[in-house]
């Protein structure tokens, strides 16, 4: 039986990435209902009748939660989940926050589980889910997307095969539009609750992960207080400096303040300088530049979109189809999901292989932004990361 997928979460991730391509799994055939939970049914009504979802998928439809307006029901996820057979499977897309208990709560009814990332913002969380998952020989996975890039792949391999040499200094950068301030990032991405470089940051803490093996050692994390239009108070920049374990220093710098005038839908890149026997050598994404330059007349706007993350192509089907590595992140991590319960393959084996980001794999990155709140809150002292136990 295709597995059924529930939702916790209703906001922009949902929207833009995760709900099309689960609409599209579904399409295919390869998983069956999905149902989507939120506090508020306003938020998941807003979702069901968004023009873009149901241009692209005419006739696909999700179950909601709540079904009818009414007070807010913070809790209604944990009725979503026990209503749902064991080992089907629970995408997270809540604050980053609320991560740790939503995906316990998945496991502990015997759930499968996708988190968008990070998976949570202390190590000993990480390391509970990761047992819990182990008990049960379920796959808990955080969803790196920039994994799925096809540039990340090539990096990966020829790096892994000496080609560059070892890494030794890089810079990153994924500043978002300035309007995030105005989105409900503004009720949960505060001081208290996250900032920056643990909300964004954290994809290229991963990806000089995924391409070099390396671990990271210690991070200081410098950021910027700063206001939301409805006055709460968070870290809207940020500057990270991450050393990692033969002595390599990456920088990577963050925050919601990209122009909303300019072109694209961020600015992001990445760059490592890396070094061999007899000489330098170099990887340099330019990830907001991919070739493609756009004047529109209706509305009058210039752009430059990414084909590579997500967009809705027509391949002569109903509908439309999404492409791009935001696509295939998801299916990569709803087809191990259908291995394991068919007896293809065991968790630790996904574990092993390293090409997703599974909370056994991936508890360096925890550890990562565990210590940089920890460094953020005390304006930039650098805290050392502790190897595993």
């Amino acid at each position: 039986m295709p597995p059924e997928i529930l939702v916790v979460g209703a906001g922009m991730i949902v929207h833009d990435q995760i709900l099309p391509s689960l609409y599209h799994l579904q399409r295919l055939g390869r998983i069956g209902e999905i149902a989507v939970c939120a506090t508020r049914h306003e938020s998941v009504r807003k979702l069901a009748e968004a023009e873009i979802l149901r241009r692209a998928f005419p006739g696909q439809r999700f179950r909601m939660y709540p079904d009818a307006p009414g007070e807010p029901r913070d809790e209604l996820y944990r009725e979503a989940i026990a209503r749902l057979a064991p080992r089907n499977m629970v995408m997270v897309a809540v604050p980053d926050h609320l991560h740790y208990e939503v995906i316990l709560e998945a496991l502990r009814h015997g759930q499968h589980v996708c988190a968008a990332k990070p998976l949570v913002l202390e190590a000993r969380q990480g390391e509970e889910i990761a047992e819990e998952a182990r008990r049960r020989g379920l796959l808990a996975a955080a969803e790196y997307h920039k994994r799925f890039d096809g540039r990340s792949l090539m990096a990966r391999r020829a790096y892994r095969e000496g080609r560059f040499g070892e890494f030794r200094l890089g810079t990153a950068c994924l500043l978002e539009k300035w309007h995030y301030r105005r989105s409900n990032f503004a009720n949960w991405m505060t001081a208290e609750n996250s900032d920056a470089f643990t909300y964004i940051g954290c994809h290229y803490v991963d990806l000089v992960h995924f391409i070099t093996g390396l671990e990271p050692r210690a991070v200081s994390v410098y950021g910027i207080l700063d206001r939301f239009p409805n006055g709460n108070q968070g870290y809207l920049w940020s500057d990270a400096r991450v050393i990692w374990s033969n002595g390599a220093c990456l920088n990577v710098q963050n925050g919601l303040g990209f122009p909303d005038a300019a072109p694209g839908a961020n600015t992001q890149g990445l760059t490592l300088y890396c070094q061999g026997a007899e000489g330098g050598a170099l990887i340099a994404h330019s990830d907001q530049y991919r070739g493609l330059q756009y004047a529109y007349t209706d509305p009058p706007a210039y752009a430059e979109p990414s084909p590579d993350y997500f967009q809705y192509v027509d391949v002569g089907g109903p509908g439309l189809a999404p492409v791009g590595y935001g696509y295939r992140s998801i299916e990569a991590i709803v087809t191990a999901a259908i291995r394991v319960n068919s007896g293809e393959c065991q968790v630790e084996e996904i574990d092993r292989a390293g090409l997703l980001a599974t909370a056994a794999n991936s508890g360096y990155n925890d550890r990562v932004i565990e210590a940089a709140r920890a460094s953020i809150r005390q304006g930039g002292r650098e805290v050392s990361i502790p190897r595993p136990v």
